[in-house]
């Protein structure tokens, strides 16, 4: 079975359109809005959605999505919750492609070959982890590909020509290009480095590449689909 992601993105491709990818976090402000939100987002125009996993450190994230990660861990949200966050909505029809956005030590903790067999279950597509380094990648890589879920590289700014090299040698799906340095949430603009950055990704791939980070705005979203 092809996965989702490539169907979608393809389609996008297809049409000349670029992806627009909303991001939420799973069980705030409670689970079941949280699904709710998932829905509507969708429902709105959202080609793809991420499911934020909340996680009570998360370094990559501003105070936004910090608030909203500590509130959903004060509600009893989890990786198991997020699972059947994404059962839910497939059981209620949703066909669009989800990607969990989480931090590495949640996974570890649930087991990563049980969180990729119950994830591949549910129905989930990939998985970004910001704190897992593409040259750490390949154990959990396996045991994600293994159950037909992608482990999505993400790339920064900051990103050596080697990390580049490294993080699309394996990549399936995407590659998520984080638009500035520093954390998550909304910026007047985009960074004006970001097209040097997608360059040199699509010099080492062929695969779509999504810019996330700070994208808040129309003319964000305008700007990046130029790229």
């Amino acid at each position: 079975m092809a996965n989702r992601i490539d169907e979608k993105l393809s389609a996008l491709k297809s049409a000349g359109a670029t992806a627009l990818v909303p991001f939420i976090t799973v069980g705030f402000p409670d689970v079941e809005t949280s699904e709710e939100l998932a829905k509507a987002v969708l429902d709105a125009g959202g080609d793809m959605l991420e499911l934020g996993v909340p996680f009570s450190d998360p370094v990559a994230d501003g105070p936004t999505i910090q608030m909203t990660s500590f509130r959903a861990l004060e509600q009893g949200a989890n990786v198991r919750t997020s699972i059947n966050v994404v059962r839910n909505l497939r059981n209620a029809g949703v066909s669009s492609p989800l990607i969990f956005m989480g931090y590495l030590n949640p996974f570890l903790h649930y087991g990563i070959e049980r969180f990729a067999r119950d994830a591949s279950e549910a129905g989930l597509d990939g998985i970004i982890i910001p704190d897992l380094p593409p040259e750490e990648a390949e154990p959990y890589l396996t045991a994600l590909e293994r159950h037909g879920i992608y482990l999505i590289p993400l790339l920064a700014p900051t990103s050596t020509a080697e990390r580049i090299a490294q993080a699309c040698k394996h990549a399936k799906g995407f590659i998520y290009c984080v638009s500035l340095t520093g954390v998550t949430g909304a910026r007047q603009t985009t960074s004006a480095g970001i097209s040097h950055l997608v360059k040199a990704i699509r010099a080492q791939t062929d695969l779509p590449v999504l810019v996330g980070f700070g994208v808040s705005k129309r003319e964000h979203v305008e700007t990046i689909g130029q790229f």
